[in-house]
C-alpha cells in the first residue's frame, strides 16, 4: 500500500469511527453550538458586516500580492528596533534555527503559548529529543499535552473533551482528586504554569499576524499566558508564516474585531499584544533579545498557483469548522493533519505532500456554509473543488476510479447509452460499484422500473 492510500485508508477508518461515536458527537455539538450562539451576537457589533469582510479580503489579497516587499519591510523595521529575523524554508530549518538559540541560552527548558504553527513543527517532540522541556501554557494546549494529544481544533485546542474528561487527565498526569470541578482545574493549571514562568529560559510565541509599516508581530489570547511567556523570559522566539502579514498597523481596527468575533463571538480578545523587537531602554519588562522566524514550509507551493492563492488569507478564526458539516461529524483528529476542517483540506496537500494528502479535498459536501462562515470571504469550497481538479489533472487519482469517471461521463451524455440500461442493471452496478460507500450504513435504493422518460411519455399520451 503507497503513503498515500495508506493515510486515505486512515482517514476514512478514523471517520467512520467517529462518525458513529454519539458521546464524541454530542460534545462536539455542545461546545460549537455555545460558539455559534456567541458568534450570533458578536456580529452585531459591525453596522455594515459584508463590507467590513469585503475590505479584510481586499487587504489582505494587497498583502499578498506584495509579500516580498512587506517582508522586507517588516524585516527592515524589526530589526532597526534590536530584533533579530531568521529566514526558514521548512520545519527542518526553523525547528534547528529554535534549537540553536537554545543551546546558544544553554536553555534546558522553554514556555510556549498557544501556536498552530508550532503545531505544524511538532516544535515539542523536536525539543523533547534534545533534552529540552517545551510546556504549553494555554489552558487548552496544556490539557492536550497532559494527554499526548494534539489539538482537535484551531481555536479550541480540547474541544471535544468535557469537564469529566479533563478532571481525568489531570488525575492521570498530575494526580489530583478525580472529581474536580473546572474551577479548581484552573487553579492547579495556573499553579503549575506559574513555576514554569519564572524558570524558563526562553518564550515561545506564534503570530496571529505580522504588521510591516512598524515591523511589529501580533499576538492575540484570552489568557494572559503569551504575555507572561514573553515578559519573563529573557529571550523570546515568535514563530510566524509569512502569510500572516498586513500592510499597516491601521489594518488591527478591522482585523482583530473580525478575529475575535468569528473565532469566539467576543467584540475584541482580551489580550492583544504587539511586539515589535526586545525591550527598549525605557521599558519596564520583556526580554533582552527578539526573535522571529519567518516561516515558509510550503506556503509559496500554494502562493505560486493563483487559483488558489486565496488560501492564504486565512486568519486562522476556525469559524469554518464550526460550520462544516463534515467536521461536525467526524472531529478534528480524523484529519490527520495540524490544520483541519474545511481550511485545513484546501491547504494542507500544499503545504505538505499533495498526493499524499489529497484526498481531504474530497472531505466536503462542498455545500458552501464555509465560505459563508469565512470571515475573510475565502471561497474555500471552490478551492476544495480546485485541487479535486489539480488532482485529476495530474493524474494523482487511481487507474480504476478514472475509469470509472470516465464510463459515468459517458453515459451520463448519451441518453441513447442510459435507456439501454434498464432498471436490474442499473441496481446492480448500484449494489457493486457502491456497497461500502453508500449500502453499508444506509437502507437499500432501487431504481423505479419505468424511468422518467418513459413516465413522461406516458403523460403525453394520456
Amino acid at each position: 500500500m503507497s503513503q498515500q492510500e495508506s493515510k486515505k485508508s486512515i482517514f476514512l477508518a478514523k471517520s467512520q469511527v467517529k462518525a458513529q461515536d454519539l458521546e464524541h458527537k454530542r460534545k462536539l455539538a455542545f461546545n460549537i453550538q455555545k460558539y455559534a450562539d456567541a458568534v450570533v451576537k458578536g456580529k452585531q457589533q459591525f453596522a455594515n458586516l459584508e463590507q467590513a469582510r469585503r475590505k479584510s479580503k481586499n487587504t489582505k489579497w494587497q498583502a499578498l500580492e506584495h509579500l516580498d516587499q512587506y517582508l522586507e519591510q517588516f524585516e527592515k523595521n524589526f530589526c532597526a528596533r534590536g530584533g533579530k529575523v531568521i529566514w526558514a524554508s521548512n520545519a527542518q530549518e526553523a525547528n534547528d534555527a529554535v534549537l540553536s538559540i537554545c543551546r546558544e541560552k544553554k536553555a534546558k527548558q522553554v514556555v510556549k503559548s498557544k501556536s498552530m504553527v508550532t503545531e505544524e513543527l511538532h516544535l515539542n517532540a523536536f525539543l523533547a529529543t534534545e533534552g529540552i522541556e517545551s510546556v504549553e501554557t494555554d489552558l487548552g494546549e496544556y490539557i492536550q499535552q497532559l494527554d499526548g494529544e494534539a489539538p482537535y481544533h484551531i481555536v479550541t485546542p480540547a474541544m471535544h473533551k468535557s469537564k469529566e474528561d479533563v478532571a481525568r487527565v489531570f488525575h492521570e498526569k498530575l494526580g489530583t482528586d478525580p472529581g474536580l470541578s473546572p474551577k479548581e482545574i484552573t487553579m492547579i493549571a495556573r499553579q503549575n504554569l506559574r513555576e514554569k514562568y519564572s524558570s524558563a529560559e526562553i518564550g515561545i510565541t506564534g503570530g496571529n499576524f505580522l504588521i510591516a509599516d512598524i515591523g511589529g508581530v501580533c499576538v492575540t489570547e484570552n489568557e494572559g499566558n503569551a504575555r507572561l511567556s514573553t515578559a519573563f523570559p529573557k529571550t523570546q522566539i515568535a514563530i510566524v508564516g509569512i502569510e500572516k502579514m498586513l500592510p499597516s498597523i491601521k489594518d488591527l481596527s478591522l482585523f482583530w474585531p473580525l478575529l475575535s468575533t468569528f473565532g469566539t463571538g467576543q467584540n475584541v480578545t482580551v489580550y492583544n499584544s504587539i511586539f515589535t523587537g526586545p525591550r527598549q531602554g525605557n521599558e519596564t519588562d520583556g526580554p533582552d533579545e527578539m526573535y522571529v522566524i519567518l516561516l515558509d514550509n510550503g506556503r509559496t507551493n500554494l502562493y505560486q498557483r493563483p487559483e488558489v492563492r486565496e488560501g492564504l488569507y486565512c486568519i486562522r478564526c476556525g469559524s469554518c469548522l464550526n460550520a462544516c458539516p463534515v467536521y461536525k461529524n467526524i472531529g478534528g483528529h480524523a484529519y490527520g493533519a495540524t490544520y483541519s476542517g474545511p481550511i485545513g483540506s484546501v491547504i494542507t496537500p500544499h503545504l505538505t505532500s499533495f498526493e499524499e494528502n489529497q484526498h481531504l479535498s474530497y472531505a466536503s459536501s462542498l455545500c458552501g456554509a464555509c465560505t459563508a462562515a469565512c470571515p475573510v470571504k475565502i471561497n474555500i469550497h471552490g478551492m476544495l473543488l480546485l485541487n479535486r481538479k489539480i488532482s485529476v489533472e495530474e493524474k494523482m487519482n487511481s487507474r480504476s476510479e478514472s475509469f470509472g469517471w470516465s464510463l459515468w461521463r459517458r453515459g451520463m451524455l448519451s441518453r441513447r447509452l442510459m435507456n439501454l440500461a434498464g432498471p436490474r442493471m442499473k441496481n446492480m452496478l448500484l449494489r457493486k460499484l457502491f456497497r461500502d460507500a453508500w449500502f453499508q450504513h444506509r437502507s437499500g435504493t432501487e431504481f423505479a422500473s419505468n424511468s422518467f422518460q418513459q413516465l413522461w411519455k406516458e403523460h403525453k399520451n394520456k
